[in-house]
């Protein structure tokens, strides 16, 4: 099960997300979203967990901890919306 965690502090690593969440049953990856040009955390990740079961346990337990001096947001990942402009821009010439 994919999990969302949003409102990370800047400093955050995935290391310390993987130690938070497998308290909770088994991290199969972490990845914390960062900024293509200066490299820094855009304050968000993902981890995914084992099972759907240990997914219910860590956000049930999570939603609203506090690391690194920030109260996490945390539940389940939702796929990517088509409807979001795609990220592509072009301009139309004279």
């Amino acid at each position: 099960m994919k999990l969302y965690v949003g409102n990370l502090s800047f400093s955050t690593s995935e290391s310390a997300l993987r130690d938070l969440f497998s308290a909770h049953g088994t991290v199969t990856d972490v990845h914390i979203v960062t900024d293509r040009m200066t490299g820094q955390s855009r304050g968000f990740g993902f981890v995914t967990m084992g099972n759907r079961h240990e997914g219910e346990a860590a956000i049930n337990a999570l939603e609203g901890h506090s690391i690194d001096g920030r109260n996490l947001t945390v539940n389940e990942a939702r796929p990517k919306n088509d409807d979001r402009g795609g990220g592509t821009f072009q301009r139309r010439r004279r």
